[in-house]
């Protein structure tokens, strides 16, 4: 409805009025007639204030770009607006989004401004916010506009991190600078040891020490410090779980987006150069990159991450792009088969490889209607077996495997991939 309309209650008056009226004076009682007077005041002063104009209405948010958790703010704004004297707004409610106040119902006076709602995204994701009914209603409430239906805005729900700073090496830094300590000397701050003087050597770096003590000029010798290429390879074949948001219980894709933004957020503040790449649906990607603008990018293709099977799982997903000295995180619910042949194959490479397992431990499948729960649970417990057979070679082959735990998840891990970086391998000819 996008034009005024008389409401009930000036029909109830104009009824109620002019009935009274006609019988007080067929029957001769005044009584009929005071009785009927409110009714008759009411609607005539209803009619004087007949709205002329047609206000037109429009929403918007605050943000169009939200982290899990976060709060924005939908406003109504109105324009010719002299004729509304009570504004009503009536929000729907998407999934995983949280409204203030509770059923998404707001009302007050339009001289005092539109009343606003409150809406929180509780889980990554594209979101549509906003969607609302309103009614706008005349002084004295005899004619009524709506319920208009407006449309949401679409917003980009970015996956919640928690920052952790970690003070691991990485195994093989290649870069051109870097905060990690690499296994050549160069300009740096970690102390390499103490050499005798060589032409070329910078006079800022004699030890005046030893060279005082043993009669010759020694100087200090440092590690130089170089970045490294990290490639997250994000498993969105399926997602197993049900999500409870950010506040309840974490689906596997809950766990893997997040995980991932936290590890790039950590490595990109680090100097490091971060790739993405999703096996899934969407097969979405982002090359290598540092800086704040590229940790932006990375967020938003977490996003939009479109969970789901390819046509051809096979096709491409070892095509990775993978270059020297780069680390490779697969973040995976280790339940997919190519997932594991990417990892199998790279670390047979020499790449160094980190398996981050993103199952929740009490994830339980849904069971579809007409199958027999039992029947499910022991398939359920036959595929985790295989999976555990799965985690099983990769831990043979060198690829470490660890549960997601928050911050501080791979610390131990990375510094013995650092560790082993340094030992000589035997190569077979």
């Amino acid at each position: 409805m996008t034009a005024w309309a008389p409401t009930a209650a000036l029909g109830r008056a104009l009824v109620l009025g002019g009935v009274g009226l006609v019988l007080g004076l067929v029957a001769g009682d005044p009584v009929l007639v005071v009785l009927a007077a409110p009714f008759v005041v009411l609607a005539a002063v209803t009619l004087a204030h007949r709205p002329t104009r047609t206000p037109r209405l429009d929403t918007r948010l605050d943000h169009v770009v939200l982290r899990e958790g976060v709060g924005t703010t939908s406003r109504l704004t109105l324009t010719d607006a002299e004729d509304v004297e009570h504004v009503t707004r009536a929000s729907a409610r998407p999934a995983h989004v949280s409204v203030r106040p509770d059923d998404g119902q707001v009302g007050g006076l339009a001289e005092q401004g539109a009343p606003a709602v409150e809406l929180s995204p509780r889980r990554w994701g594209r979101r549509l916010l906003g969607e609302e009914k309103v009614a706008l209603h005349s002084p004295w409430a005899g004619f009524r506009l709506g319920p208009v239906v407006l449309g949401g805005q679409p917003v980009r729900v970015l996956p919640a991190t928690t920052p952790y700073d970690s003070r691991s090496e990485a195994p093989q830094p290649l870069g051109l600078v870097g905060a990690h300590r690499s296994r050549r000397t160069g300009s740096g701050t970690e102390l390499a040891g103490i050499r005798p003087f060589l032409a070329g050597d910078r006079l800022r770096r004699i030890n005046w020490r030893v060279s005082l003590r043993t009669g010759a000029l020694h100087v200090v010798t440092t590690r130089a410090e170089e970045d490294t290429g990290v490639l997250l390879v994000v498993d969105a074949l399926a997602d197993h779980g049900i999500s409870g948001g950010v506040d309840g219980p974490p689906s596997s894709m809950d766990l893997t987006v997040r995980a991932a933004a936290a590890i790039a957020e950590h490595h990109v503040r680090s100097g490091d150069r971060v790739a993405l790449r999703v096996v899934g649906r969407g097969r979405e990607q982002v090359g290598y990159g540092a800086g704040a603008r590229h940790l932006r990018r990375i967020q938003d293709r977490l996003a939009t991450v479109s969970v789901g099977e390819v046509s051809e799982p096979d096709s491409g997903v070892l095509q990775l792009g993978v270059t020297g000295g780069a680390v490779v995180v697969v973040l995976s619910p280790v339940l997919a088969e190519p997932v594991g042949t990417v990892a199998a194959a790279l670390t047979r490479r020499g790449v160094a490889v980190l398996v981050v397992d993103t199952l929740p431990a009490d994830v339980r499948p849904a069971v579809p209607q007409g199958v027999d729960p039992r029947v499910a649970d022991l398939a359920w417990r036959m595929r985790l077996l295989e999976r555990s057979v799965v985690l099983d070679r990769l831990a043979a082959l060198g690829c470490p495997v660890v549960a997601w735990r928050g911050p501080g998840t791979l610390d131990d891990v990375m510094r013995r991939l650092a560790r082993r970086s340094q030992l000589p391998r035997v190569v077979g000819r």
